[in-house]
C-alpha cells in the first residue's frame, strides 16, 4: 500500500504491513515525538514495562494512525478534505492530522460522547474541524459518516480497519526495540477494532521471535476473540461500553486477518479488574489512564503469578478519562484486586445486635461502606463492605461461621451496588437521625456506637468511605423512651469525645425523611 492512498488492501500480509511500518517511520514523527517506555515500580524484582501513549499529544496512540493514513493523501483528496466516525481518541488523532496538514475534518461523535471529548476535538483540530453529533451509539454515526464519504467524495479514515492506520499503530513498537532495554517475554496488548494490537504484534514479532503476544478484551467486548474463532467477524449481541476505547462491536475485517495470525491466545479482563489497574497505575505511576488504556496492565495482575521471572510489556493507551467515571472506578478497584466484598448480614432486629456483630470484626478488616435500614420481620439485614487481604477475608469468614452468624455474599447485587437503602419509617416510635463525622482510623466508628449506642436500635445507617481523613456517616437511631432518647442526645452532642462533628437533623428534614 506504500504510497498508494486509495488502494483497498483486503487481505493481511505480515510483510506487508512490516514494510507499511518501515514507510510510517518517515511520516508520523512530523506530528508528534516519540512516548517514553517506563519501568513500573512495584517494589518488587518483577519486570513489568509501560509503553506511555497517554504522554502524546492527544494523550492517546490514535494520532499515530491517522497522521499516517492521511499524510498518504493526495492534494486533491487533501482539498476535499476527510470524514470519520469516533468516540474520542481517533477523532482526535484526525483534528491533529487535519490540522498538520491544511485539510478539513469532518467527525462523527455518538450524541453519548462526553462534552470534554468534543471539546478535546475542537481544541486539537481547531478551525479544521467540524463535529457532528449522530445517533446513541458509535455505530450510528459510523454509518453517518460512511454516508457522508460516498456522496461527498471525502476520504474515510477508518479507526483501525486500514492498513495505513494500522501501520502507523505499530510505530510505537519500533520505539520500544529501540528503547534498549532488550528482548520481552510476554506482551498484554488491549483489544478493540484490532489496529494497535496488529501493528505492535506484527513489529514485536520481528525483532522478539518467542514473545508471547495476549490479546486483552473486556468481557461483553470480545468481539475479536469471536472473529478468530469463527474465522470472520462476528457482531456481537450485547457490548459494554464502561472500556469506551476498546468498545467495537464487530472486529475488522483486515485486522481479524492479522490478528488471527498474530495473537497467540486471548483473556478477558472484568470492569472491576480494570479499575483495580487504574488504581495500580496511580499508585505506581503517578498516572490515571482511561479505562481501556489500563486493560493491558489489568490482564497481567489477574496471571501475576504465572509471569513471575518474565519480562512483560503493556501499553497503556490512553489517557482521556472522563472525571464522572472516577467515583465509579474507586469503588470498583477493591473488588478487581479481591480486596474488598459486600456482606448482607442476617441479625437479630433488637437493640444492641448491630455493634455486637461489629464488635466481631477484627483489627484486619476495615468497613468502607454501611447500608442498613429497618424492615418489617424478626431479622436485620445490614449490608457492609469490608477492605482486607485476600487471605484476611478468608479467616474473616471462616470466624464469622464459627461463631454462627449468618452472612452472604452481596458483592454486585443491584441493590448494593446502586446503594438502595431499604427502609420502613413507620416502624419508627421516637427517631432520632444524626449527620456525623469521625476520624478515619480503625475502631473510631465502632469506638461511638460502643459508647453511646447501646440502648438504641440503629434503624438506618448510610456510610461510604471516600479517602478523606474523615468519615461522614448519616445514622437513624430509635428510642424505647423518651428518657433514653434525652440520655443519648446529651451524651452525643455535650460529652462525645470520638466525633469531630454532630448534627442532629432539623424536623422540617426529618420529616421528609421519616
Amino acid at each position: 500500500m506504500s504510497g498508494n492512498a486509495g488502494e483497498q488492501v483486503t487481505e493481511a500480509n505480515l510483510e506487508d504491513l512490516f514494510n507499511e511500518t518501515l514507510a510510517a517511520r518517515r511520516r508520523v514523527y512530523e506530528a508528534a515525538s516519540p512516548t517514553p517506555l517506563e519501568r513500573l515500580s512495584l517494589g518488587t524484582d518483577e519486570e513489568v514495562y509501560v509503553k506511555r501513549e497517554d504522554l502524546s499529544p492527544i494523550h492517546a496512540y490514535k494520532w499515530r494512525g491517522s497522521y499516517n493514513r492521511m499524510k498518504l493523501l493526495s492534494a486533491d483528496e487533501l482539498a476535499r478534505g476527510v470524514v470519520c466516525a469516533s468516540a474520542g481518541n481517533h477523532a482526535q488523532g484526525v483534528a491533529l492530522a487535519a490540522r498538520k496538514l491544511g485539510t478539513t475534518a469532518t467527525v462523527y461523535m455518538p450524541r453519548s460522547t462526553p462534552q470534554m471529548k468534543q471539546e478535546a476535538v475542537k481544541a486539537i483540530g481547531g478551525d479544521a474541524v467540524s463535529v457532528i453529533l449522530e445517533g446513541d451509539a458509535y455505530d450510528a454515526a459510523y454509518a453517518a459518516a460512511r454516508s457522508v464519504s460516498e456522496k461527498s467524495g471525502q476520504t474515510f479514515i477508518h479507526a483501525y480497519d486500514d492498513l495505513a492506520v494500522i501501520a502507523g499503530q505499530g510505530t510505537m513498537a519500533d520505539e520500544i526495540v529501540m528503547a534498549g532495554v532488550g528482548e520481552f517475554d510476554i506482551v498484554y496488548l488491549q483489544i478493540g477494532g484490532g489496529g494497535m494490537a496488529a501493528g505492535v504484534a506484527c513489529w514485536l514479532k520481528r525483532y522478539y521471535p518467542n514473545i508471547e503476544v495476549v490479546g486483552v478484551e473486556g468481557v461483553d467486548q470480545a468481539s475479536m476473540a469471536a472473529a478468530v474463532r469463527s474465522g470472520k467477524p462476528e457482531t456481537l449481541e450485547y457490548l459494554d461500553v464502561f472500556c469506551d476505547g476498546t468498545a467495537v462491536k464487530r472486529a475488522g475485517d483486515l485486522t481479524s486477518q492479522f490478528c488471527a495470525k498474530l495473537i497467540d491466545r486471548f483473556v478477558t479482563v472484568t470492569n472491576p479488574e480494570v479499575c483495580s489497574a487504574i488504581q495500580m497505575f496511580w499508585e505506581r505511576m503517578r498516572a490515571i489512564p482511561e479505562p481501556a488504556g489500563a486493560m493491558g496492565l489489568a490482564a497481567w495482575m489477574k496471571e501475576r503469578d504465572a509471569c513471575r521471572g518474565r519480562r512483560v510489556l503493556t501499553i497503556l493507551c490512553g489517557g482521556n478519562m472522563d472525571f464522572g467515571q472516577l467515583p465509579w472506578i474507586v469503588r470498583h478497584a477493591g473488588i478487581g484486586s479481591a480486596r474488598r466484598k459486600y456482606y448482607r448480614f442476617h441479625i437479630p432486629e433488637r437493640p444492641g445486635s448491630l455493634l455486637q456483630l461489629l464488635e466481631q470484626f477484627p483489627e484486619g478488616v476495615s468497613i468502607v461502606e454501611f447500608q442498613h435500614g429497618v424492615v418489617k420481620g424478626p431479622d436485620a439485614l445490614p449490608v457492609i463492605g469490608i477492605d482486607a487481604m485476600p487471605l484476611a477475608m478468608g479467616l474473616f469468614e471462616k470466624n464469622l461461621q464459627t461463631l454462627g452468624i449468618r452472612f452472604e455474599d452481596a458483592t454486585g447485587q443491584e441493590d448494593v451496588e446502586f446503594r438502595i437503602i431499604h427502609y420502613d419509617a413507620a416502624l419508627l416510635e421516637r427517631p432520632m437521625f444524626i449527620r456525623i463525622e469521625f476520624p478515619e482510623r480503625p475502631g473510631a466508628l465502632k469506638e461511638f456506637l460502643g459508647a453511646n449506642c447501646r440502648d438504641a436500635s440503629i434503624v438506618y445507617f448510610n456510610y461510604n468511605y471516600t479517602g478523606e481523613r474523615v468519615g461522614r456517616a448519616l445514622i437513624g437511631f430509635d428510642f424505647a423512651s423518651e428518657e433514653t432518647r434525652n440520655a443519648f442526645r446529651e451524651s452525643v452532642f455535650e460529652r462525645d469525645t470520638v466525633l469531630r462533628f454532630a448534627k442532629e437533623l432539623s424536623p422540617e428534614v426529618l420529616a421528609r425523611i421519616v
